[in-house]
């Protein structure tokens, strides 16, 4: 019901364009992407529940993080990369960080220890592991060889783009299909519709489910686009960076449906729900919405490569190392949890200061 209500936000993004509200806009358009990724999720789910589980997991995987890679495209076509980048950033660190950070606290306040299956999350923390590694190569072959390589930092990206794409595949497979009952049958998307209290996701009829995945990924776009339209002037008009924008603000609202879920989940006890939603976020923004937006930036005139910054490598790389040793021992409680939520504040104020 509240994200039904939230969708308010979306005509009043459009009205407050049309006035040239300026940084309203902004305001506005970030509150819309809220209800609309949580409508995409719910839609995805209706239809995947059509055409079984395997073609049902590869259409919530694509569809997982649609808000994000809408605006990551709608930020190429503008020429904004550097938020691009920092977006995707920016959605790692606050799944690890904020997300599971806020998990732990609240579980950690209704129960003394918490447990959750330390196989399967060790498991994403892994495959994060690979991630970093994909970014922080580019930056190493970069900065040890100089500029005569800078001209095969592209095809470079290229490669390491479809060997990230080609592990989260696999990870597909071992989460959906060979190790299913280490993650309770859950993709992420049906995992945020149990925290409605229904248990299992209620049956919409085919026609109702696509009509609404269309209709919340246009408008989808349509908010995007006014987003990023509205980037210069509150950049500027605010005094933020586009780093931290993209890191901090664009990151936390294309996330905001799942973040709350997640945190819901904890609160009733059901952590490795919550843990499901999280992992599988963060790996489909680093094994597949990366990729895809390397891929999609050449044909949209502004091509990128996976050469991040050196803080955002470093962040990445202390968000995993952070949250595969509270996963060690498949229990947590509330000190651990504020540890993570303090880290994921230390980086926040770092990326504020960046030049």
């Amino acid at each position: 019901m509240v994200f039904l209500v939230l969708l308010v936000f979306v005509p009043a993004t459009i009205g407050a364009a049309w006035l040239n509200a300026g940084s309203w806009v902004f305001v506005l358009a970030a509150l819309a992407l809220i209800p609309l990724a949580r409508w995409i999720g719910t839609a995805t789910v209706a239809v995947a529940s059509y055409v079984g589980p395997g073609l049902g997991g590869l259409l919530n995987a694509t569809f997982g993080n649609a808000a994000e890679l809408i605006v990551g495209i709608a930020a190429l076509r503008a020429g904004h990369t550097a938020v691009v980048k920092a977006s995707i950033t920016g959605s790692i660190l606050g799944n690890l960080l904020f997300v599971f950070g806020a998990m732990l606290l609240a579980a950690g306040l209704r129960e003394p220890r918490p447990t959750f299956n330390a196989t399967a999350a060790l498991s994403s923390s892994a495959l994060m592991y690979l991630a970093v590694v994909g970014l922080l190569v580019p930056d190493l072959f970069h900065a040890t060889l100089g500029a005569p390589v800078t001209h095969l930092m592209r095809p470079m990206s290229l490669l390491v783009s479809v060997i990230l794409a080609v592990q989260y595949g696999l990870s597909l497979l071992f989460s959906l299909r060979t190790h299913a009952q280490l993650f309770g049958g859950l993709d992420p998307v049906e995992a945020e519709l149990e925290a409605e209290g229904t248990g299992t996701p209620q049956p919409w009829p085919l026609w109702l489910g696509i009509t609404v995945l269309l209709v919340a990924t246009a408008a989808t776009v349509v908010v995007s686009e006014l987003l990023v339209g509205s980037l210069d002037i509150v950049i500027h008009g605010w005094g933020l960076t586009p780093t931290f924008v993209g890191v901090i603000v664009i990151a936390l609202v294309g996330n905001a449906a799942e973040h709350s879920t997640a945190v819901l989940m904890a609160l009733e006890k059901r952590l490795e729900v919550g843990l499901v939603i999280c992992f599988e976020s963060s790996k489909q923004i680093a094994l597949l919405v990366a990729p895809l937006l390397v891929f999609l930036s050449g044909p949209l005139g502004h091509p990128i490569t996976l050469e991040f910054s050196y803080l955002e490598v470093m962040s990445l790389a202390v968000a995993v190392g952070a949250t595969t040793l509270v996963t060690m021992d498949g229990e947590a409680n509330w000190l651990e949890g504020a540890m993570l939520l303090g880290v994921y504040a230390i980086l926040a104020v770092a990326f504020f200061f960046v030049p």
